[in-house]
Parts: structure tokens; sequence; C-alpha cells
């Protein structure tokens, strides 16, 4: 276009709103207003008046001084001229694309974006005038500002490369934190001088496509930043978009090494767990977290149940095991409700009839992100032998007690009562007749069930029979566990009289 234009149908100003072109102009979306190469404002067409929201032209000012004395005017666009773009224009200098922001009077929150263009009219030979030539792009600015603005914010590492050129216009925080990197190491530099698409299987079709300005699908790539010097393993993808009305790509990154240090992490801590797994001296496996059908057994494991190493370690954990139903139901049970099982006490009946006293422990853990129940099993089965050994001879000790001190007895249902739980029957359910009472009271002091016989005058039957009952009543197997019982209801004593009557 030259920078002169020349209007043979508008033979003289006073013709202006006659001529055809004239016509054409006042219905042209476009703002447009004439000036004098004085300054003065000569004309303005409808859409002009409407970006000022007024109607008439004498409202935007007579001249161009009183123009921007009423509307606050700030450049947005650089120049590097001593003048206003304007001031030039009607010096007989064209000028392209300058965006202003425009505060119409009276309305401070109301900011209007104009870019504007000025041309010189040639209207006769000696004859010339300014047009300035205005499209209101506030609505484009403002989505513009709010591209800008998320695009800033956002912590997604992102690029946009003009596609022209193919060199970086805007970088934002998210990829200088991810590079350590700054603006100046970014902007204006080529895809050749950073190669975002490095190291990948598809490089070339990237650079191809971002030539073409067609969407790069995900890949990964490794950034070599130069003044790191540590390479970044990342997904990079583009999508074509306009930023000011050029043809770009946005480009955005995901950074892969947080997620590499913790699948890196993740093996080691596997690898941990597997060594200590297979080494612990306690029998541990690992079960479905659904049936307890085993998945993995260690060696210990393997010895505790007789088995060799080699033999298969899969399949239903009562090929191994076969807890009580009971015990499964409990253990499934406590995993669905988030809970763990420690030191579950269950008898079970191992490959060649041995029954074995286990404390069983099961928890969930997570392997190769599949949920695990890990089982551990303590052989407590000579311990339990070893404690009923001591029971069963206490209770024979206690047979014929009548030997022993009243402290020694006491000593002795105490351990009895220590190593075994007894249920402490309450005293209103207890109903003893005053014979049994008696053989109560005898039985706590030591005596067998000769001297009983002989204290009570009874037949040796009849006390044997009266302990039975004892037994029974109170819901015990032995000497000891009634002693316990007499003692924590206090009918180890002859009742009083007193309180009796």
């Amino acid at each position: 276009m030259s920078d002169q234009l020349a209007i043979t149908d508008i033979p003289c100003p006073d013709d202006l709103f006659s001529s055809p072109l004239s016509q054409l102009i006042e219905e042209m979306r476009e703002g447009v207003m004439l000036l004098d190469p004085d300054g003065s404002l000569r004309w303005a067409n409808r859409a002009a008046l409407a970006m000022h929201e007024v109607s008439r032209v004498d409202a935007l000012g007579t001249t161009i001084v009183a123009y921007r004395e009423r509307f606050q005017l700030r450049f947005k666009t650089p120049h590097d001229q001593p003048h206003p773009p304007v001031v030039q224009l009607l010096e007989g200098t064209p000028f392209d694309d300058v965006t202003v922001e425009i505060i119409l009077p009276d309305q401070a929150d109301h900011l209007r974006v104009h870019r504007t263009r000025g041309r010189v009219l040639s209207i006769d030979a000696t004859t010339h005038v300014a047009a300035l030539i205005i499209e209101d792009i506030t609505a484009l600015a403002s989505a513009e500002e709010r591209f800008e603005r998320s695009f800033n914010i956002n912590p997604a590492p992102a690029l946009i490369c003009r596609l022209h050129d193919q060199r970086f216009i805007r970088v934002n925080q998210g990829f200088l934190d991810m590079t350590e990197l700054s603006e100046q190491d970014v902007l204006d530099r080529s895809i050749h001088e950073l190669d975002v698409f490095a190291g990948a299987d598809q490089r070339e079709q990237a650079l191809r496509r971002l030539e073409e300005g067609l969407m790069i699908a995900q890949m990964e790539a490794v950034l070599h930043p130069r003044t790191t010097g540590e390479s970044k393993c990342v997904v990079v993808a583009g999508q074509p978009i306009e930023v000011g009305e050029e043809d770009c790509m946005l480009l955005t990154f995901t950074d892969l090494e947080p997620t590499r240090r913790a699948q890196s992490a993740l093996r080691r801590s596997e690898a941990q767990f597997s060594t200590l797994f297979h080494l612990s001296p306690v029998p541990t496996a690992l079960a479905d977290h659904h049936t307890l059908s085993l998945l993995e057994v260690n060696d210990a494991f393997n010895s505790a149940l007789g088995h060799d190493a080699s033999v298969s370690q899969t399949g239903p954990l009562t090929r191994y095991a076969p807890l009580p139903a009971a015990v499964r139901r409990r253990i499934l049970s406590a995993l669905d409700a988030g809970e763990t099982i420690s030191g579950l006490e269950s008898n079970v009946t191992i490959p060649g009839g041995d029954c074995l006293t286990w404390l069983i422990s099961a928890t969930m853990v997570s392997i190769d992100d599949h949920d695990r129940v890990l089982l551990t099993l303590v052989d407590i089965t000579q311990r339990k032998r070893t404690e009923a050994e001591l029971f069963a001879a206490i209770d024979t000790v206690m047979q014929d007690a009548s030997w022993f001190t009243r402290t020694l007895v006491e000593k002795l249902a105490s351990v009895r009562h220590t190593q075994h739980s007894v249920p402490v029957t309450s005293p209103s359910v207890i109903n003893l007749s005053v014979r049994e009472r008696e053989v109560l009271i005898l039985l706590c002091q030591g005596l067998s069930d000769k001297r009983m016989a002989t204290e009570l005058s009874l037949a040796h039957s009849t006390v044997r029979n009266y302990i039975a009952s004892l037994y029974r009543k109170l819901d015990v197997h032995s000497r000891s566990e009634a002693i316990i019982i007499a003692r924590h209801q206090g009918l180890d004593v002859a009742p009083d009289p007193k309180k009796t009557s």
C-alpha cells in the first residue's frame, strides 16, 4: 500500500459527504477520522463515533490536541520516533498498527483498546488530509490479557514458539523453574538453539509438524539446558495457537524427573523388602487379600511346614496350613475393615498330622501396585506344651496339698492363674449348698479328698461327687481354678453366722 492514497471521488472537502467513496467509508466497521494538516479534526464516520461513545464529531474535539486532552491515551506499542505517530502523520509520515489504550471521559474504569494505522490521503494536487483508521480490539486485548495471565501463572511448564522464524516469544515461570533458566536464556532463541525435542524417537516428525503448524502429540524428550549442565527427561506436546495475530505453537511439558526418582525409590524399597522377606527367620508369606491364597513364601515358611524350598509356592492357604474357618474369616474381616491382626493364636494341623500352635499376624501391603496380605507365623507349640505340663504338674500336686502351707497353696494357684486366665463367675450366679460350701472351704485349705472325708464324716466317694458338682457350678476343670474362683468371690472362708441369720 502506498503512503499516499488518491481519492479522486472527493473533489473538494465540501463534497465529502456526497461521494460514493465517503458513503462506503461511513458504513465501514473500522473507525475513520480525517485530520487537516494543521491538526483540525474534519470528519469521523459512525464507527469512530461509536468507539468513543459520542454522537457528534465536535464531541471528539476540534483538534487533535483537544482530542488528546479529552481522551486519556496510553500507547501500548513501543515506537522509536521522538513524536507521537499522529504528529508524524500530520507531517506526511504514515504508520501501521499502533495499539492505544483509551479512557473515555468520566469513565475511569472503562478502558478501550484501539489498534490504529495512519495514512495520508490526496484529495487533489494541493489538498491533503490525514486519515486515522481505528479498529476496536478491546475484546481481543482482554482475551489476550487473560491468556497471558493464565499462561504466566500456570504451574505446568510451557513455551510459545513463533512459527515463521521458530523462535520462542513466551516462557512461563514453570518452565524457568524446571530448567533453572532465565528469560534471557529462552526468549528469542530458536528451536535449534534450545532443542525441546532432543532425544525423542519422533524428533524429525515433531520438527516437521512444528514447521507446518500442526498439533504435536505427546512424546518423551530430553532437555539439555546449557546453563545448568543437567539433562531433564520430559514429556512435550504442541498445540497451534495465535498470539497477536501471529501463528504460534504452544509447547507444554511434564517433568518426568520426580516420577523417575519415585520409581527408583520404589524399586529400591521393593528390593529391600524382598531381601528381608526371604532372609527373615520368621515364617512369612504373601497372600491374596480376597482369598488368602498363597502367592509367595520364604524359606522359613517352608521349613516350618516341613516342605522343601522347591515345592510350589502357589495354591490355597489350606494346602499348607489348614487354618480353622473362623480364623480365616476373622483375618479377612479385619483386613476388609482396614485393621491388622497381631498375635492371633490358632491351632493348625500341618501335612503329616502334627498339630501346631501358631501366633498369626496379618497386614495389608502393596507390592507392584497390587494389594497383598503379609502373613507372619510364630510357632509357640513347644511353649504351649511346656505351659500345659506345668499346669498339669500344679494340678497334680494340689490334688493332695494337705502337707502344704496355705501360703504355698496360694502361690501355686497364683502361678496357675497368671499363666492361664480363669473366668470369674458372678456371685449371684453361684448357688452352693451348705455342704458344697464346706467342701470348697476345705479344698481352698489344701486338704486332700480323704482328709475332707474325715473332717466332714463323709464317704470318700461322696466328697468326690461334691467336688464334681463344684466344678460344674463354678465352670472350672481343676482344683487350682476352683481355688481362684473361691478367692475372688470370698467363698474360701466360713460365712459369718450373724450375717447369715
